[in-house]
Parts: C-alpha cells; structure tokens; sequence
C-alpha cells in the first residue's frame, strides 16, 4: 500500500456554505408539511424567526461540537453580521481551534475516512471524523494564543473579555478577515466560553502562566456567568438557538436560576431551539430536553422544539430562511458588550 504524504492528506479544504446564495424557503415550507425530523426542522425555523422578528427578544446562540470545521463557520458569522444572534455562548474549540485558528490563514481539510489514525499522528494530522487539522498549524494557533496572553495586564479576565482582546488582535493581524470573532467585535456581540481553558487557548495560557509564577492572567469563569447573567437581565425576553448541547447551552439556561438567586425575577427563556442527536434514554440529552429544563424554571414550553438531527445538515437550511424571511435590516442590534466598557 502506497503511503499517503501530508501534502495529499491536506488537499482538499473545507468550504463553508454561503447562506446568503441559497435560498432555503422552498425546501423548509415544504419539510413543514412532512414528518419527523422534517417536520421539526420546519417548526424550530418558525419558532427561530419569531424570535428574530420579535421586537422585544434578543437572541442567544450556543455552540457545542464542530459544526464550524465541518462548513457552517460562515452561517454563525453571517447570523451575528446580519443582526439575528446578539449573544454567543460556545464550546473553545469552536472559537479557538476552528474560528480563530482559520482567521489566522489556516484550513481545515475533508479527510479520507480509511486512513489508518497512527499514520495520521505520524504526519501531525489531527482528525474530527472526516475533516482533518494539520497539528503544527494548531500548535501554531497555541503560540499566538500565548502572544496575546503575555500582552495583556496580569489579572482575571472573564472568557467574554480574553475574546475581546482576541477580536481587537485580529483586526490587524487576521490573514482571513471576517471571522466569527472580529465580527463579533465589530457588532458589539459578546463571546462567552465558560470552559475556556478546554481548547488551544489552554495550552496557551497554561504555557504562559508556567512561565510568569505568581505573575500570570487567568480565566474566571465565575465572572463570564455574572456577565451573561447580567445580559439575561437587561435582555427580558430572550430566545436560544442551540448547536448541540452540554457546557453551552447548560450555562446559558442556568442564567434564570441565577438571577433568581441574586434576587432578580428574569423571563424564562421565551423561544428555544436546539439540534442534536444527543439520546433522551441516559438522563441526559446534551443538558436535557427543553420540555424538562422547564421543571428547572429555565424555558417556556409554548415555543420551543427539539430536532434530532445532524446539526450541519439542517443549520444552512434554518439559517438560510431566516435571512431570506426576516426583517434583519430593521432589527435593532444590542451591543451587549458595551454594558462591560469601563
């Protein structure tokens, strides 16, 4: 058997879907006239755009998986740049090794899914399924990470701030303009990643610190669910759209309890959607159904619905009506990330 080179292996990149050039109404309409997951699609699109056509509710998506790898990393930008997402909350790997690490003029790569997985560590070839990450060029992403890190004040930043100043570095650094994060910076739309260290930046700042004792920045995670709590509050009615499950949308539905807590009657969540193929039958379901995050005080039942489907399969097909269906131009933004401004 002929062995595969790196250059081969790393060939063919990921291209992420334009939701702007496609028009999924007619596939969407027709799917909420079906069935099953079909059916579901077309119910969590409707119950989306109510959320984005409201007035009063502003707009929380959450990220978990890797659906940005997998070609979706344009539809959460074009959600943020296009005024219907006014808050993120994600997984790190989402935002570091996927979003930042392409903003810094890196690809991921569609794989071949009969390569042996010890050649691939030979070749510092990571893998996700069928997409590949070249691991220097993640290490790569790692160094820049600490770069940051060692430019900035020695104190406790909330994720929310550290993305911050990741999204002002981008502004004139960025190889590959337009990111996630430099969007989100110039939106004024808060990136929230409570188990930040659990990605490259990690790495980076586990490096950093070892290397500054008693002089080091740090991540309080106690802080990113102060600030989101405090953008529960101001927001009122909120609506979720919800990739996946786990840490993200666990900490963003928790933001009702916890204003509760602090004395604070918030809104349960008013719109949720959630994509996943996460099993009811463990107790789990990826933090649970949204029908029982209700028993917790966390989300409305009226308008919410759960699609057990590939998330990057059906996202385009959401995303891509909403903005073809909505009245985005009109919807006033946020700027939730002005609230912290000193």
């Amino acid at each position: 058997m002929t062995t595969n080179t790196k250059a081969q292996l790393l060939s063919n990149p990921v291209e992420h879907i334009d939701i702007t050039k496609i028009d999924a109404r007619p596939i969407i309409e027709a799917m909420g006239k079906m069935s099953f997951t079909a059916r579901d699609l077309g119910r969590a699109t409707d119950i989306f755009k109510q959320a984005v056509d409201d007035p009063n509710c502003s707009v929380i998506l959450t990220l978990a998986g890797s659906t940005s790898a997998g070609g979706c990393m344009h539809v959460y930008r074009d959600l943020v740049k296009y005024g219907m997402v006014d808050a993120i909350v994600s997984t790190g790997a989402s935002i570091v090794d996927m979003d930042f690490f392409e903003a810094l003029g890196f690809k991921h790569y569609q794989a071949d899914s009969q390569v042996d997985d010890n050649e691939l560590r030979e070749l510092y070839i990571d893998r996700i399924y069928d997409t590949y990450i070249d691991e220097e060029e993640l290490q790569a992403c790692d160094h820049v990470i600490k770069e940051i890190t060692d430019s900035l004040e020695r104190r406790p930043y909330s994720s929310r701030e550290f993305i911050w100043e990741m999204g002002k570095w981008l502004k004139t650094h960025a190889k590959k303009k337009d990111s996630l994060i430099e969007t989100c910076y110039d939106y004024n739309v808060p990136i929230f990643v409570p188990a930040f260290s659990d990605c490259s930046a990690g790495f980076g700042l586990v490096k950093h610190q070892v290397e500054n004792p008693g002089n080091y920045l740090s991540i309080d995670s106690v802080a990113d669910f102060r600030e989101l709590t405090d953008i529960k509050i101001k927001a009122g009615s909120t609506g979720l759209l919800m990739i996946g499950g786990g840490v993200p949308k666990n900490f963003v539905q928790d933001t009702v309890v916890c204003a509760e807590i602090l004395g604070v009657e918030a809104e349960m969540h008013k719109y949720a959607v959630q994509i996943t193929v996460a099993d009811v039958r463990d107790g789990a379901c990826s933090s649970s159904t949204l029908k029982e995050a209700a028993s917790w005080g966390k989300v409305q039942t009226t308008l919410e619905q759960m699609v057990f489907a590939e998330a990057g399969s059906v996202v385009p097909l959401l995303a891509s009506d909403a903005y073809h269906s909505c009245d985005w131009k009109n919807r006033p933004r946020r700027n939730f990330a002005k609230m912290f401004e000193s």
